[in-house]
């Protein structure tokens, strides 16, 4: 039991939103989602990864409904935010300080 709870918190925290925005390099992250980029021009650091999973709704229009891999027709990004939310939560006295220093994080 504690190695499978081991492995999909490393596998959410591989993906997690979060962890991708939470000290990018050069304070810029891209925000793609099957090739298709986002709209969105800066997310601010304090609960930077439900931003980052907003902005990847608010992208390029697709042809084809196509919102990639998901567990029982829910997207994974849904369940990355619900994980974000905590993690962000968590950090929220580094993001506070950081976005008061460095400012917003630059999109693309």
């Amino acid at each position: 039991m504690k190695i499978l709870l081991l492995s999909l918190s490393a596998v959410f925290c591989c993906s997690c939103a979060t962890v991708k925005t939470i000290s990018p390099e050069k304070n810029h992250v891209v925000i793609k989602h099957q090739g298709k980029k986002s709209y969105c021009e800066e997310i601010p650091r304090i609960y930077s990864g439900v931003s980052y999973n907003f902005c990847l709704l608010y992208g390029e229009p697709s042809k084809i409904a196509n919102l990639g891999g998901g567990l029982n027709g829910v997207p994974w990004f849904v369940f990355d935010s619900i994980f974000s939310v905590v993690a962000d939560t968590v950090v929220i006295p580094y993001t506070i300080v950081t976005q008061s220093n460095k400012g917003n994080i630059k999109v693309n």
